[in-house]
């Protein structure tokens, strides 16, 4: 599924013009960024949470090179879904 996809499925769920649903999305999604970029987590009850999480330090190998290279620690943006939307999935998708 893609964004627009979601546009569409929440216009016609609600009745609404898509070009305002895909303002709150776009909004929506600039807000959770935006949060992250100045390192606060943002919590979704019942759907999961935006986290920051930090990678340690590590040595990697260029193997072009046939070098080793310091990776130096970094944070990333991770989300971890909520126990309910977990337990949802498992529930409804069938394992291929």
């Amino acid at each position: 599924m893609t964004k627009a996809d979601i546009v569409s499925q929440i216009s016609e769920k609600l009745g609404i013009e898509k070009g305002d649903v895909q303002a709150i999305v776009e909004s929506l999604m600039d807000e959770v960024k935006h949060s992250l970029e100045s390192g606060e987590n943002v919590y979704l009850r019942g759907f999961g949470s935006f986290i920051i999480k930090t990678r340690a330090e590590k040595t990697g190998r260029n193997i072009s090179k046939n070098t080793t290279i310091k990776i130096p620690a970094h944070n990333i943006p991770a989300f971890k879904p909520a126990k309910v939307f977990v337990e949802g999935v498992k529930a409804n998708v069938k394992v291929k």
